[in-house]
């Protein structure tokens, strides 16, 4: 359904007494699909040397390439002339063309943002996501979190009902909105499955961070828990009735329901051994790992940038996409685990730990993680205050 334009006439600027009234049109617009910048401004009825001179404005500020479906765009029209155009992807991403005597200069607005450490307090009644908006959070903030307990919690599977998460984390804050979420200083986690968590980032001598338990023991495991940051099992380990050949067979490996073009994770670092089109498996990615482990991603719409056979990958980048390819009944997610050749469950599968901190940095550590929890108790307890302070008082009979 295209999108009915929304078309306001400013009213008369009189400029003086004797002087003739200038005329405004401001006319608003979205890109549609199948339509690019240019063919949406003469839809907008912008004569053709304009459209041209707006055209040849950006050329070198914005990539006409990235133009979407949705982008927004302003004309402001002085008398007939264009004075002003603004285009808008996002909360930080705008561009402008203003007219500066006889020609049209374009430039990408500066937008101002501001980096912010506050705490975000999740209770679970049902899920993160869900968690996320009672609290006034952005839902991506369950996306973070499930990042930084990867090694430790599966998100679909270990949360419980009255669970909760906190975490102490950057926002980048635009006009008073979160635009997104930045780095995870501190984090904890009390589940009634998983028990507590808690860890805090560090970065080591080498500039990479990290996270660690408050005594300096790696978050870190050889390999995740789930290949995906979250989504829930539709099919088990084990005997099963085939959905597509209507008989009892082993199921070896996990399905995932997501859907089609969801990152998939390389659960540890290793070796691609295969990348490509394997029949029943649709598109599979296949990685060798140390002491005898393999994993399998099976029925993917596409692969990563660089994963072919031979490529090195390393633990959470991500090696493919979800998809529905070979023999599947719908998007989905297999996903196999071999030790020493045979098959494994991946689900109840223990993995040790990485190296912890080394001694000498023990003591930087647990001063850091220290001021994060001072930190994070600070920011809830006034929030905590800020909200009683705005509390209504309730009456009193005299």
């Amino acid at each position: 359904m295209r999108i009915a334009p929304l078309l306001c006439l400013a009213a008369l600027l009189v400029t003086s007494a004797s002087e003739a009234a200038t005329r405004y049109t401001i006319k608003n617009r979205r890109i549609e699909p199948r339509q690019t910048l240019a063919q949406a401004l003469h839809d907008a009825q912008l004569p053709d040397a304009q459209v041209t001179a707006v055209i040849a404005a950006l050329e070198g500020v914005f990539d006409f390439r990235k133009s979407r479906v949705g982008d927004q765009f302003r004309l402001v029209i002085r008398d007939g002339e264009l004075d002003f155009f603004d285009y808008r992807q996002s909360m930080v991403d705008e561009w402008q063309v203003r007219r500066d005597g006889e020609k049209y200069v374009g430039s990408k607005r500066a937008i101002e943002v501001e980096k912010q450490v506050s705490v975000v307090t999740l209770d679970i009644n049902s899920s993160l996501y869900e968690a996320a908006i009672e609290a006034g959070e952005d839902p991506a903030i369950g996306m973070v979190l499930a990042d930084v307990f990867a090694w430790d919690i599966d998100f679909y599977r270990d949360v419980r009902k009255g669970d909760r998460a906190r975490a102490l984390v950057e926002k980048f804050v635009s006009k008073g909105r979160v635009l997104r979420y930045g780095e995870v200083l501190a984090a904890t986690y009390a589940g009634g499955l998983v028990g507590n968590k808690e860890v805090f980032r560090y970065v080591l001598p080498d500039g990479q961070p990290n996270y660690f338990t408050k005594e300096g023991a790696s978050a870190k495991k050889t390999f995740l828990k789930s290949p995906l940051k979250y989504a829930h099992v539709t099919s088990k380990f084990g005997s099963r009735f085939h959905p597509v050949l209507k008989y009892l067979k082993a199921h070896n490996g996990v399905d995932y329901g997501t859907p089609i073009g969801t990152p998939v994770w390389a659960v540890a670092d290793g070796t691609v051994t295969q990348a490509g089109y394997a029949g029943a498996a649709g598109n599979m990615v296949v990685i060798r790992h140390a002491n005898g482990f393999e994993t399998q991603y099976m029925h993917l719409s596409r692969f990563g940038d660089g994963v072919r056979a031979g490529a090195r990958v390393r633990q959470k980048q991500v090696i493919a996409y979800s998809g529905n390819t070979g023999r599947s009944t719908g998007p989905h997610l297999h996903f196999g685990l071999k030790r020493n050749g045979g098959y494994t469950n991946p689900l109840n599968q223990v993995f040790p730990r990485a190296d912890p901190l080394p001694k000498q940095l023990l003591p930087d550590f647990l001063a850091k993680a220290q001021e994060l929890s001072s930190q994070m108790e600070a920011v809830s307890v006034a929030a905590v205050a800020g909200q009683a302070a705005n509390a209504p008082v309730a009456a009193t009979q005299p």
